[in-house]
């Protein structure tokens, strides 16, 4: 699992096994949020949210938002091109 960027502290990652649609994992010690990315314009939607709070929540997405050409970049990287949507 790279860690393909960090969010402060928070580690986003992607799992190499991982399946579609694109996504990425927002992991900090016992927290852990799933975004999925929607290639390669978004919008960001949150599909799980295991601890951030609401405040920081908004901040990993407004992050993630500013970076979503690289997170797509990533994700076909290590899982090959194709649609991302699906």
């Amino acid at each position: 699992m790279p860690t393909i960027d960090r969010i402060d502290a928070a580690r986003v990652v992607i799992y190499l096994n991982d399946h579609r649609p694109a996504h990425v994992h927002v992991v900090q010690g016992e927290r852990s949020a799933v975004l999925i990315l929607h290639c390669p314009d978004g919008p960001l939607e949150l599909r799980e949210n295991i601890g951030f709070s609401r405040t920081e929540m908004r901040h990993i997405l407004e992050e993630s938002l500013s970076r979503l050409a690289l997170f797509c970049r990533e994700w076909e990287r290590h899982h090959g091109p194709g649609r991302q949507n699906s």
